[in-house]
């Protein structure tokens, strides 16, 4: 809404709509049409009203769970959103979001989070895609007073700094984080004395007034657009209801609840317009009318609406394979060089990033460093400070970021040095990227790269040498890939760019300096697809990542006594190529070695084998055979990690045994 428009009759009416439309959702959940909780933003509706008169058509707004009013504000429609609240398949979302996920992109709104604090490190990626881009865009994001208290929001606030994004933080603090006082868990009477440590300009507002709201936020969002950004708002408010709609608040003292209702912005709104006569009864009632009547009309479409049909509900996952970005895949093959695992993504980097004017990298130390490995040394000089960037060490931040720029059209790689680390951030892939298409159904998605390394060196300890691609290869909406050459070193990297959803890609460091051949150019290939690096009819060893060269090595010594061994690099563990196990299975008559580096018990070789088992159990002349680490966590002496680390004779081993096998 235009700030000249924003009258009292006009704050009156959102707030109203709100109001009503919050109150008919606790009665649709009393009737048993809504499943599961429902947050409420009662008493806080001044601050959606108030902010959405402040800004303009171009800017994002995302929210807590206490997100409707949010929505309402950002203008979505009151029956679609309704929908959604009660799971039906008019929804906005197609009943896929329900109460605390929702969104509605085509109107702004990025979204709902039901995890605390998360939304604010994508807020600065949004607001990152802003500045990159051009676009003049403000990004707002609101939190409640307990997720000031959470480290992805001081991780986020931090990168925002760091890059003078374009962001207001608004904390919309009602007294309670879910059912206990703020007071109880935060020394200090103001929560902006957070964002005045990290030098952020951060202000207390008034969120129980419309007009303070909106003067605030307009005066941030002009500071931002000069580029003064970011911008931490704290609007005191006030919450009329229990943290959700079936919580008695039997923990609540009754004069907090009493000082709440006499705090009520739509009373404290009516008593001051009415006495500086500019708004009347008459017109008050008029607008209390229609908000109920459109409410009500409104709830009784929605109790007709049928649930969502099943037809679609295993789609949008993913992007339909053909719409993989091969867009530069008509660049001529280059001649054949030899290139080091480290040299030849550094290469396919330059490559994207020449080739694609979204492309942007970021991570600890990446930038001028060139990365603690020296995989991107080079290219900051190239490209310089906007398109390649050191970040604070903060991978809530740097995960949630991308999740954030991502969605705003750019197509980030980032990376998390070691990939130990990667589980002080993990939300950020798992509960945030995952999600953003299918919550979506495509209409918003989110195609970011994420670069990261594991893996057993010499002198590296247990925080340091973790294999973890079976964790990150269990989550749908994602997809997780070893190279394990140069050559996939190079293509695999540039076909994670190319793809149009959320990558992730394992590099072991042991390959980093492992020379291969390398062609270059050519056609970006599709983020899927095992490669059988070489055949024979004896056994099959199913491997990825670095176990792919103890397994050339194992195979080359078998066939100097007449075992010939079919070798298949699965390269892409999701999604799994089911149909070259297919092959490789049948080809060897069903004996079949699966070899990792990871622990035995839940790696992903457990899966390989139960697929193997369930899909070919008439071709297996026994049980698939598994070798990795045993159960422990990894020494960091070379003598006690050689000891217990498989290697090539483990599996020369196992493969003898496995193809003296005959059927039974």
């Amino acid at each position: 809404m235009p700030t000249d428009t924003f009258s009292p009759a006009a704050a009156y009416r959102g707030m109203a709509l709100i109001r009503r439309f919050e109150e008919q959702i606790l009665d649709l959940g009393r009737e048993g049409l809504i499943a599961g909780s429902i947050h409420l933003c009662l008493g806080q509706e001044a601050i959606p009203v108030g902010t959405l008169a402040a800004l303009q058509p171009q800017d994002r707004v995302l929210s807590t769970y206490r997100g409707h009013g949010w929505a309402l504000a950002c203008g979505s429609n009151p029956t679609a959103l309704m929908a959604e609240i009660a799971q039906r398949g008019a929804g906005v979302n197609g009943g896929r979001a329900g109460s605390p996920l929702l969104s509605d992109p085509d109107h702004g709104f990025l979204g709902e989070n039901s995890i605390v604090g998360a939304g604010v490190p994508i807020a600065a990626g949004v607001a990152l895609a802003s500045q990159f881009q051009g676009t003049d865009r403000v990004v707002v994001t609101s939190i409640g007073d307990g997720a000031m208290n959470q480290g992805s929001t001081t991780e986020g606030m931090i990168f925002a700094a760091a890059r003078k994004l374009p962001v207001i933080f608004l904390c919309e603090n009602n007294g309670w984080a879910e059912m206990t006082p703020t007071a109880a868990v935060t020394r200090g009477e103001d929560l902006i004395d957070r964002g005045k440590g990290l030098h952020i300009d951060s202000r207390v507002v008034d969120g129980g007034d419309p007009f303070a709201v909106q003067e605030a936020v307009a005066s941030a969002a002009a500071a931002c657009r000069r580029g003064e950004g970011p911008v931490l708002l704290e609007c005191k408010t006030v919450r009329l209801s229990g943290h959700y709609n079936k919580d008695v608040q039997h923990y609540r003292p009754k004069e907090d609840s009493e000082a709440a209702r006499a705090g009520d912005p739509l009373a404290l709104l009516v008593h001051s317009a009415v006495k500086k006569g500019s708004l009347s009864e008459d017109e008050i009632d008029a607008i209390d009318e229609d908000v109920y009547t459109t409410i009500d009309q409104i709830a009784d479409k929605v109790r007709q609406m049928p649930e969502p049909t099943t037809d679609d509900v295993t789609e949008h996952v993913y992007a339909p394979a053909e719409t993989s970005d091969d867009a530069i895949s008509d660049a001529p093959d280059e001649p054949t060089k030899e290139l080091t695992y480290l040299r030849a993504i550094n290469l396919a980097l330059r490559t994207e990033m020449v080739s694609r004017p979204e492309v942007a990298i970021w991570g600890e130390d990446v930038g001028f460093a060139g990365g603690i490995f020296g995989v991107t040394r080079g290219l900051h000089k190239e490209f310089g400070d906007t398109r390649i960037f050191d970040t604070p060490i903060a991978e809530a931040a740097i995960l949630g970021a991308a999740v954030g720029a991502a969605m705003e059209g750019m197509r980030p790689v980032v990376e998390i040095m070691w990939a130990d680390f990667v589980f002080v951030a993990l939300d950020q892939i798992i509960n945030q990227a995952a999600n953003v298409r299918y919550v979506n159904r495509s209409r918003l998605s989110a195609p970011l790269t994420i670069r990261m390394q594991q893996g057993v060196t010499p002198g590296s300890c247990a925080q340091h040498s973790q294999s973890i691609e079976a964790i990150l290869a269990h989550i749908p909406g994602i997809k997780v890939g070893l190279p394990a050459t140069a050559q996939d070193a190079y293509s695999m990297t540039r076909a994670a760019i190319g793809d149009p959803d959320p990558t992730v890609l394992i590099e072991h460091r042991s390959l980093y300096q492992e020379s291969g051949s390398v062609t270059a150019g050519g056609r970006v290939e599709a983020a899927a697809g095992a490669r059988t690096h070489r055949t024979g009819a004896d056994v099959a060893i199913i491997t990825w990542g670095a176990m792919l060269g103890a397994a050339l090595t194992a195979a080359e010594n078998l066939a100097v006594d007449g075992i010939e061994a079919t070798v298949l690099d699965l390269r892409w563990l999701r999604p799994l190529d089911d149909d070259a196990i297919a092959r490789v299975v049948s080809a060897t008559s069903g004996r079949v070695l699966v070899v990792h580096e990871a622990n035995v018990s839940g790696g992903f070789g457990a899966e390989v084998s139960a697929r193997i088992t369930e899909r070919h159990f008439g071709t297996l002349r026994g049980p698939v055979h598994r070798i990795g680490l045993d159960e422990l966590r990894m020494p960091s002496a070379p003598a006690l990690q050689a000891a217990v680390l498989p290697g090539a004779a483990d599996i020369e081993d196992a493969a003898r045994k496995l193809a003296s096998l005959t059927p039974a």
